[in-house]
């Protein structure tokens, strides 16, 4: 398969996936527009289009990881992301439940105020600004990715305190872990594709390092290329779409992972094209979970992240079975 024509399936589905989107409801389908409008404009239309983007950034952000580590299973989260993003959540729904029962805290419902969103915006980011400042720059990516498992750690642990110190923080907390697309609006569809439009052309216009590392830390180093200050860049980019992801969706699994081996099984590409294909063909991936958990146990829905965890699993246990077997 060419890449043209994977381009054009991806984009068909999509199209498709979107239709559905539009159509997927708690009382079943209904493909009569007109009459929902309001509740299309409203409610499915940004949840649809947000889950595309959504996915679009988590699917960059894997491609990315797994080019500058070179290695097949590294996701966004791996740089303490994911849990400096659970740190930030619970630390402000902790914060606002112990406002009500402790005078020290006061102050901290304002914090409260400050919402899930930016409290797992800046949570990514300061999970990645730990992993960078533990690890001393983005030099050697061993150490780095070494610091991202430990900064997941302490983050996970002290999120695990939180919690104990303020039960009702754990629903808040849940909600999270599992991943949803219900709460996605269109300022939140603004800030994805915001985002995506600063993360994607970034990514490919640093891919050339992503491709020379391919070779070798020597060889790439040979042909001139700036690679701590490229690497800072793809990470720092890596961090941004993972950010803007978690913040609206939440824990998302499996998709910055599965999305660049679907590609790569597809197609043979260099990393300029990997790039925009893994997102596009996370976006994909995230929608169409998006309408099988709205679909499956309609009127209730299933949290998406727990559905993409189950798919990738079974997806990477027969990748392994068959790369096993004789």
């Amino acid at each position: 398969m060419t890449p043209g024509r994977l381009t054009a399936w991806l984009l068909l589905a999509a199209l498709v996936l979107g239709a559905a989107g539009l159509a997927a409801g708690g009382d079943g389908w209904s493909f009569a527009w007109r009459e929902d409008w309001p509740l299309l404009a409203g409610i499915r239309a940004p949840r649809t289009l947000g889950a595309c983007l959504a996915g679009a950034c988590l699917g960059l952000s894997g491609a990315i990881a797994q080019g500058l580590f070179r290695n097949p299973l590294a996701d966004p989260y791996l740089l303490g992301s994911a849990a400096g993003a659970g740190l930030g959540v619970t630390l402000v729904v902790a914060a606002g439940g112990l406002a009500g029962a402790a005078p020290l805290l006061a102050g901290a419902d304002g914090l409260a105020g400050v919402g899930l969103v930016a409290a797992a915006f800046c949570g990514a980011l300061a999970g990645v600004g730990a992993t960078l400042a533990l690890s001393g720059g983005t030099a050697r990516p061993t150490v780095l990715l070494l610091s991202g498992v430990v900064v997941g750690v302490i983050a996970a642990a002290l999120s695990d305190l939180l919690t104990l110190l303020a039960p009702e923080a754990l629903r808040g907390r849940q909600a999270f872990m599992l991943g949803t697309t219900s709460f996605l609006g269109w300022t939140g569809v603004v800030l994805l594709a915001a985002a995506l439009a600063a993360c994607l052309p970034v990514a490919v216009r640093t891919a050339r390092a992503l491709d020379a590392l391919v070779l070798g830390e020597a060889a790439a180093a040979s042909l001139g290329l700036d690679l701590p200050r490229l690497r800072l860049l793809l990470v720092a980019t890596m961090a941004l779409a993972t950010g803007a992801a978690v913040a609206q969706v939440g824990l998302v699994g499996f998709v910055g992972l599965a999305a660049p081996h679907l590609v790569r099984r597809a197609v043979v590409v260099t990393h300029g094209r990997l790039l925009a294909l893994s997102a596009l063909a996370g976006g994909v991936l995230l929608a169409a979970a998006d309408v099988a958990a709205r679909s499956m146990i309609a009127p209730r829905e299933l949290p998406v992240g727990l559905l993409t965890a189950v798919l990738g699993g079974a997806y990477l246990l027969a990748l392994l079975r068959r790369r096993g077997a004789p």
